[in-house]
């Protein structure tokens, strides 16, 4: 008997150790547990916000949700959340949800503002560029790094910033502007050249900065405060030939003739749409009277943005202001500053996620959920594709299933999941397809496996995200749920009750009552322009002659307006002046409407009957299908059971939810006698488990029988 004892695992475990958890369960359907939480969750977005809870309409919504879930049900049964056309809409408007999750947006938020506060500013700035691919070689890259490393020393010692751009960059324009860029200010240049203009102070030298185009150096030279934007008109005298290439006459007649334009607006105040429809060379908005769209800073070319600038009120023309391409007037048609951050989030928010620097906000939310999910890293693992990666890899000749024995160590993990080198091998072969140019081995490996750890990283948290959000969980199911109702619905009630003829004529002849004309009249008003032609009608009428075609064609010879008729069968609301007559056959007396004169008659009083199925079919479709859905309804009723929990739904009621947070401690069983047979009866009422107690002479143990 000792043997049989000991067999057994008696574990003691203290009374407070047992799980307790309170339910939170609202209602069930079909063995489906549905949290109150959940419920709340569905049944505030549908209320009006402030809208008080109402009772009464909380369970109107609780029989409403149930009648949702049932249909949901009953999809479920018939298979329909497997269909394939589901799996990939479902998986549509999955990957829409899911973009806003998968970026840091307190990262995003903190671009927007810093957008914002850089448009109040303006920054001039030169620039020299060294360029390098932007998948060049190690090499290639430090050859380039360290040339304009040795530049910006000499700068810094006293080497002229200019000179050194005309003489040493790769930006093609440098050789004429010295590298000056104008003014600019935030969204204009690629992020990282952006940084680096706003972040250096006037006068100075900033640290290289690399982006796509290569290597860059910059001088600020100034910064001022944002002019804002401007919209102009202009009439544009154009030069005959390219800048540079006009003879002496050719320049002198071009300004000869903007002076006369201009001479022709100042001093005989000719209107400026019409000079630039007549005279201006800028065949693209001339029509238009010269209107050139809004624009900012380092938008034109900088004689013409200074003098549209600085006009000062609207409607100022400034004097003829000359640039490369010609001469020209300008006229200011509006202004306007940067507008508060309020309105200019939304418009940011679009720039910025078209910009380079919407990548910050992926880059961001990587660098957070390596931390969240324990990332680490083998960096040996990775390295040895260094030496994998030769000429037969690059050329399409290496083989993962010969090579897969080998790639078995893992090259990083990430929370519970590893990722192994034949993973990654999978994702670099790819890559390499697609490069257009030679790379060094050594940084296609590197770039290659940052792009492939982040895009694994991002799809982990996307894996995880129902169980990370409950709001995504919730919409997710929120949208899975419409289809499923939808495409269910569409084929039991919709559809069939519009291609179900033979039953819709069976509905209609067992309810033809409820489709009823109201007493109507066939009557015709004659709208007549003054009092004469209307007395000509209503003699005609008085006699009995309804046919009135004649007199009107007479009397409207002279004006078509003389004489309306409108004819028709009526409802009371459906015509002002039929409703204002009495409804017997005959005319009316004459109805004075202001100027005109109206008179009514009445050919058939038509009294109370049934419609035919034509002329009510929506309204009777419309009530089949009602019908239909009762049936269905009373039919999944049966079918799938439904128990509400009302102590739950009470607590809602009275906004007593908070009770449920009170947990009761489970009663544990109690059994006595001999132990072993304490320990049979527990198992037999209970179940064998380790997660089941039952109580023995004030001690607790589990129901776990382990074989030896």
């Amino acid at each position: 008997m000792k043997k049989i004892i000991c067999s057994f695992v008696i574990a003691l475990i203290s009374f407070s150790a047992v799980a307790q958890k309170s339910n939170r369960t609202l209602l069930t359907i079909a063995d489906e547990a549905v949290s109150v939480d959940d419920f709340l969750s569905i049944y505030n977005k549908n209320r009006a916000v402030g809208e008080d809870l109402d009772p009464k309409t909380l369970d109107e919504y609780v029989d409403l949700f149930v009648n949702f879930k049932l249909k949901v049900k009953e999809a479920e049964a018939l298979g329909m959340d497997t269909v394939p056309a589901f799996v990939k809409e479902l998986a549509g408007y999955r990957k829409q949800l899911a973009n806003p999750y998968l970026v840091d947006n307190e990262a995003g938020e903190q671009l927007v503002v810093e957008a914002y506060e850089r448009l109040k500013q303006e920054v001039k700035a030169s620039h020299i560029l060294i360029t390098i691919a932007p998948n060049a070689s190690v090499s290639d890259t430090l050859k380039a790094y360290n040339k304009i490393l040795k530049l910006r020393k000499e700068i810094v010692k006293g080497a002229s910033f200019e000179v050194y751009a005309k003489q040493y960059s790769q930006d093609p324009s440098a050789k004429d502007n010295a590298g000056n860029l104008g003014y600019f200010s935030a969204m204009y240049m690629v992020y990282p050249f952006e940084n680096a203009a706003y972040n250096t102070k006037v006068g100075e030298v900033s640290e290289i900065v690399r982006t796509r185009f290569g290597y860059h150096i910059l001088k600020v030279n100034d910064k001022r405060e944002s002019r804002g934007e401007v919209r102009t008109a202009h009439i544009m005298v154009k030069y005959p030939k390219g800048s540079g290439e006009n003879s002496p006459e050719e320049l002198t007649f071009t300004e000869n003739k903007v002076n006369e334009i201009y001479t022709k607006l100042i001093s005989e105040n000719a209107d400026f749409d019409e000079m630039a429809k007549q005279y201006s060379d800028d065949k693209n908005n001339a029509s238009k009277g010269g209107i050139l769209p809004w624009f900012g800073t380092n938008r034109m070319v900088e004689s013409f943005e200074n003098a549209a600038f600085s006009l000062a009120n609207i409607g100022d023309v400034s004097i003829p202001t000359e640039t490369p391409y010609g001469w020209h007037i300008i006229k200011l048609i509006d202004k306007k500053g940067l507008g508060s951050f309020d309105e200019e989030k939304v418009e940011l928010k679009k720039k910025i996620e078209k910009d380079s620097r919407a990548q910050e906000k992926r880059t961001s939310l990587v660098n957070k959920l390596k931390i969240e999910y324990n990332y680490k890293e083998n960096r040996a693992a990775v390295n040895e594709f260094k030496k994998i990666v030769n000429t037969d890899f690059i050329a399409g000749k290496w083989s993962l299933e010969d090579n897969a024995k080998n790639l078995t160590k893992t090259v990083f993990s990430l929370g519970d999941k590893k990722y192994l080198q034949s993973a990654f091998a999978t994702y670099l072969m790819k890559s390499v397809r697609k490069m257009k140019s030679k790379v060094q081995i050594s940084t296609l490996v590197d770039d290659v496996f940052i792009s492939w750890s982040e895009d694994r990283v991002i799809a982990y948290e996307n894996e995880n995200l129902e169980n990370k959000y409950n709001d995504f969980r919730l919409l997710m199911q929120e949208y899975r749920d419409g289809i499923l109702l939808y495409e269910l619905t569409d084929k039991k009630i919709w559809s069939k009750a519009v291609k179900d003829t033979t039953g819709l004529k069976a509905f209609y002849a067992a309810n033809k009552e409820n489709y009823m004309w109201e007493t109507r009249v066939d009557a015709k008003v004659v709208n007549c322009q003054n009092e004469n032609i209307a007395c000509k009608a209503y003699k005609k009428l008085s006699k009995g002659k309804t046919d009135l075609t004649k007199l009107q064609a007479k009397v409207n010879k002279k004006s078509s307006l003389n004489m309306d008729i409108k004819e028709g069968i009526y409802l009371k609301g459906d015509n002002s002046d039929v409703d204002q007559v009495e409804w017997v056959v005959g005319v009316s007396d004459l109805i004075h409407d202001n100027e005109n004169v109206k008179v009514v008659y009445i050919n058939e009083v038509i009294t109370p009957k049934v419609k035919a199925l034509s002329e009510a079919k929506g309204l009777i479709t419309s009530d089949y299908q009602n019908t239909l859905e009762k049936a269905w309804l009373a039919e999944l009723s049966a079918k799938y059971d439904v128990v509400i929990n009302t102590y739950v739904l009470d607590l809602v009621k009275t906004n007593n939810l908070s009770e449920l947070d009170i947990v009761e401690e489970p009663k544990t069983p109690s059994y006595k006698g001999h132990f072993v047979k304490a320990f049979g009866t527990a198992r037999r009422a209970l179940g064998s488990s380790k997660d089941i107690i039952f109580e023995w002479y004030g001690n607790l143990y589990t129901t776990e029988l382990k074989k030896e």
